[in-house]
């Protein structure tokens, strides 16, 4: 699949999709699921629970926001592909998802291993698709956008909060 082109996607996305170097989409693909679960396997255990300032999330609660966002997106990815513009695809309250689990005494692995098995399902929603249906627009109320699209923010979302981390999480104390 090719980049999205800008009509593909709400500009407030721009940078998770600036994040993704360039190359084949398959290939990016599963480069950042191994990068993504290699970097959160070597995220210091004393680190896991931090928070660098009250009111934000711990390493181990955004793991947890990133999985929540790649279920979002693979369904929104779906509608894309099926062809349907009827839909509503309203955004993601992240902060009320987040409030509404506790990850505190979830080990570090444990978050992997789901985050893991939910990036395998949008490896597959993404195989044996076309050029012409990664283009479709699915209706994102404010904005419209396409598979191909959410699949560079899936991954360029990932490398936003990993670099957040490694500036506020693991480069502090």
């Amino acid at each position: 699949m090719d980049r999205p082109g800008k009509i593909e996607y709400n500009p407030y996305f721009q940078h998770y999709i600036d994040l993704v170097e360039a190359g084949e989409f398959y290939n990016l693909f599963d480069y950042n699921t191994q990068f993504t679960v290699h970097f959160f396997s070597t995220v210091p255990k004393d680190k896991h629970n931090y928070k660098y300032a009250e009111n934000k999330w711990t390493v181990k609660e955004v793991l947890m926001h990133i999985t929540d966002t790649e279920r979002v997106f693979a369904y929104r990815t779906l509608v894309c592909l099926r062809g349907d513009n009827k839909t509503p695809l309203h955004s993601m309250d992240d902060n009320l998802y987040a409030s509404n689990i506790d990850v505190t005494n979830r080990t570090m692995e444990s978050l992997i291993e789901e985050f893991a098995v939910v990036r395998a399902n949008s490896k597959l929603l993404f195989s044996n698709v076309s050029e012409e249906q990664s283009m479709f627009l699915g209706n994102g109320i404010n904005h419209n956008f396409s598979a191909r699209a959410l699949g560079f923010i899936m991954m360029g979302h990932i490398l936003h909060h990993i670099n957040i981390i490694n500036e506020r999480y693991l480069d502090s104390n």
